[in-house]
């Protein structure tokens, strides 16, 4: 049983609202701060004008069809895994393809999953609802009451973005239910405490979110009665939520209440018959997960002997009994070269999922007497590994293996049997036998060593003359190991290119140090890591700045934008897609007030300080030779605010620089709600690639 947060799993997962809110950071001197107001008729008509120049010249080229059709048979394949998720007994999946572009919810049995054509029940068809409804479903997800989990709630999207909507759903009879639970659109959580009670946090009253966006009420919901307030933060926090831990038969062991005060510090407490009761524990920690009655917990710091990286358990019980008493115990401290990637359970094991030097391990872990017991799954090793969905009903889970040239594999492990059997193998995108990867490492500003990751020709001759996609994030301490990119082989290696990943600090490939070092002040350093990994590959004659493109989103667009104000002569193409670039303002636009424990806040002076000397917008300068990028978002984005690549794009423009901008009008910040448009994206992306490195 993951407990997860949605708000607060990084930048790619953090909404907000979705207009610019109080004073600019650079006032007047903003010449297209009209840009941001996202829907009104002006900023529209701008973006058409801009998609209609774009267009052309991005699918009017010889290689777009070429380019869209193979995207498209990938993102539309029949015979693609199908994502498994536990539940009722059986196996759930959402489906879409050709024919369903919105989606199918459906179910079918463990045993007929596990064949090559699984016989599946559909439980929503989301075309037909979006059809009926007049409304642009995007599924979000379900969270379905324990044990039976046949009553879910159903998390919907109109159009893409991050607030949703909950409907009460019976899967036994396969329709909504009359009567049933019900939320409007918002940015919310909502968990079962059992059949008729919820726990829920919400804009309860207008205005009454936090200057992020999110809510900071909590309230207990039951079907007969009038919502109850638990808990309130301040509008100063980043959110506070409620958190069910659900233990034997689907019992409610108890409630924990999250205030999130920045980002990354939290308070936890215990809801109780008197109120809250504070758990002891860092600033920096997350909850993980709850399983045998332990509650488990991610360090984010050092504390009290505990290294940061640390995962660590209270016993539920003791907490209940007397917080000043109950002793925090270790599950797992990382090493130099470790990193924890994620924390779940089954029925009765806890698994934990770890990059060791950028390569994935998966171990599980029993409470026997007191003491955690660990042992390490068979999976494949030298790949990333990824857990997909753990059992409640028992201690299977599934699990990924992938690498860049190795397909993505399905295992279905047992955490007590210490097992792993190989259950489904995604068929070949491309042909790989051709390339080879390698991990290299180079030297940052600082004498760090960095690593990366290179996917080249095997007979690429060492002249400078390899086109080469180098992908960056840096950010959020999330980690980005070696995964399987169908569209990017079938695309980009088949047709002689090479592709990397540098893995900068910021990410969290070597755990809480890595993601710290570049922390508001020291942002710099990211960017001088990516810097340092270009010039590392030109001493080696793997490309040349003729030949090196660079592609980043989200957080990697304040890494794009920095990288050509800085170093223009690094590159000669750079897509910078939904993308954070006016740092000087990110604090007004959507969440981004959350993220000011990660940048900085420009509103104050000495954070300004430093903001100002990176922030692409506002350190473009006329007369400079940069190379033009490719810059695209999408309308529906209501986590990183589409007036940051619009006012960009607008501000070369003035300049006389040249660029391509389109804007795509819904799927959402993740931009692939549509596989059809999804297609059409990464069409628009490659040529531009091809256009500038293979031209």
């Amino acid at each position: 049983m993951k407990l997860v947060i949605w708000a607060l799993v990084g930048l790619a997962f953090v909404p907000g609202i979705t207009q610019a809110q109080g004073p600019t950071a650079v006032g007047a001197t903003d010449p297209f701060q009209w840009l941001e107001d996202i829907d009104a008729p002006r900023s529209l008509a701008w973006v058409e004008g801009q998609n209609a120049k774009s267009a052309p010249r991005l699918e009017g080229d010889p290689r777009y069809g070429a380019f869209h059709a193979e995207a498209r048979a990938i993102f539309t394949a029949q015979d693609r895994i199908p994502t498994p998720h536990f539940r009722a007994g059986g196996i759930d999946n959402f489906w879409q393809d050709a024919q369903h572009v919105h989606g199918v919810w459906r179910h079918t049995t463990m045993s007929s999953y596990r064949t090559e054509s699984p016989q599946w029940q559909t439980l929503l068809d989301l075309d037909a609802l979006s059809q009926a409804e007049g409304r642009n479903w995007i599924w979000k997800g379900a969270s379905c009451l324990k044990p039976a989990q046949t009553r879910c709630l159903v998390l919907l999207s109109d159009g893409g973005s991050d607030a949703v909507e909950y409907r009460e759903f019976d899967t036994t009879a396969r329709k909504f239910v009359d009567g049933g639970f019900h939320f409007a659109s918002g940015k919310q959580n909502v968990s079962w405490i059992d059949r008729d009670t919820l726990i829920v946090s919400r804009e309860w009253a207008p205005g009454e979110v936090t200057a992020s966006g999110y809510p900071y009420v909590v309230k207990i919901v039951k079907r007969d009665g009038e919502p109850r307030e638990v808990a309130r933060g301040a509008k100063s926090d980043v959110q506070v939520s409620g958190e069910v831990l659900t233990g034997e038969n689907g019992r409610a062991d108890g409630v924990v209440i999250q205030r999130a005060i920045t980002f990354y510090e939290r308070e936890f407490s215990l809801l109780g018959d008197k109120g809250l009761t504070p758990v002891p524990l860092p600033k920096k920690a997350d909850l993980a997960t709850y399983v045998d009655g332990q509650v488990v917990f991610t360090l984010k710091e050092a504390w009290k002997g505990f290294g940061a990286g640390a995962v660590i358990s209270y016993d539920l019980a003791e907490l209940k009994r007397d917080v000043a008493t109950a002793r925090p115990q270790l599950v797992f401290q990382p090493g130099p070269h470790d990193a924890v990637q994620a924390v779940d359970s089954t029925k009765d094991r806890l698994a934990i999922v770890l990059l060791e030097d950028v390569k994935g391990a998966v171990d599980v872990y029993d409470h026997k007497a007191g003491v955690w017991l660990g042992h390490r799954l068979p999976l494949p090793k030298n790949a990333n590994l990824n857990e997909i969905s753990a059992s409640d009903d028992d201690s299977q889970l599934f699990i990924t293996a992938e690498g860049f040239l190795d397909p993505t594999s399905l295992w279905l492990a047992d955490a007590a049997a210490f097992t792993a059997t190989k259950v489904k193998t995604l068929p070949p995108r491309f042909d790989a036998s051709r390339d080879v990867v390698e991990q290299f490492w180079a030297t940052s500003s600082d004498g760090t060593r960095v690593p990366y990751f290179l996917v080249r020709p095997k007979g690429m001759k060492p002249n400078g003359a390899t086109p080469t996609i180098m992908y960056g994030y840096g950010g959020f301490e999330l980690a980005k190991p070696p995964v399987y990119i169908p569209e990017m082989g079938k695309i980009w290696l088949e047709r002689g290119g090479a592709y990397v990943i540098a893995n900068i600090r910021g990410g969290g490939e070597f755990g809480p140090a890595w993601h710290d070092a570049v922390l508001r002040e020291k942002r710099q350093l990211a960017f001088d890591d990516f810097a340092a990994v270009a010039k590392d590959m030109f001493a080696r004659k793997i490309t040349s700045p003729r030949r090196l493109g660079i592609y980043g989103r989200s957080n990697g667009g304040v890494l794009m934008s920095v990288s050509m104000t800085q170093h223009p002569e690094l590159w000669n193409a750079i897509v910078i897609e939904s993308p954070l670039i006016d740092m000087m303002r990110y604090n007004h636009l959507s969440a981004g007030a959350s993220w000011v424990a990660e940048y900085g806040d420009p509103d104050v002076p000495a954070d300004r300080a430093f903001i100002a000397k990176y922030s692409g917008y506002q350190n473009l300068r006329p007369g400079v030779t940069y190379p033009e990028p490719y810059i695209t978002t999408n309308t529906r984005d209501d986590r990183v605010h589409p007036g940051h690549p619009r006012k960009f794009a607008a501000m070369l423009e003035k300049m006389g620089i040249p660029y391509l901008y389109y804007e795509q009008t819904f799927g959402g910040h993740a931009n692939d709600a549509d596989p059809e448009l999804n297609a059409r994206r990464w069409a628009r992306h490659y040529v531009y690639l091809a256009q500038k490195l293979m031209d």
